[in-house]
């Protein structure tokens, strides 16, 4: 439906912000719900946080809340993700993912994914 592709990744110590971005381009994509996901060596994919399709709704992960922040720009067609407070823990390849209905973001087949950028805190 969209192709995806993140980037902000990088290297930052612990306590630092990075502000990743989530570019769409083909179909449209206001009407899409938003994903961002990440995966360290060796553990699963874990879910980070989701936005609806307006930003009028936003969900995040325990382990993220009050650090992190997703928004959206549907006008530039990306979706943002603000990490705030970083620490070693959410060092991570990070996805971006989209779908026509929020229960299908994360699936394969469903959904559209980036190919990740990488996020390394040190500490």
């Amino acid at each position: 439906q969209v192709q995806l592709a993140e980037s902000g990744g990088g290297l930052v110590q612990a306590g630092g912000s990075l502000r990743l971005s989530c570019a769409a381009s083909g179909r449209t994509f206001s009407n899409y719900a938003v994903g961002w996901f990440r995966q360290a060596p060796g553990k699963e994919r874990e879910f980070v946080a989701h936005i609806n399709w307006s930003g009028s709704s936003t969900y995040y992960a325990d382990s993220v809340k009050g650090r992190f922040s997703i928004s959206r720009d549907n006008g530039e067609n990306t979706v943002f993700l603000q990490m705030n407070s970083l620490r070693p823990e959410d060092t991570a390849v990070y996805y971006c993912n989209a779908a026509r209905s929020a229960l299908l973001v994360g699936t394969d087949q469903h959904s559209s994914w980036g190919q990740g950028t990488q996020v390394t805190v040190s500490s």
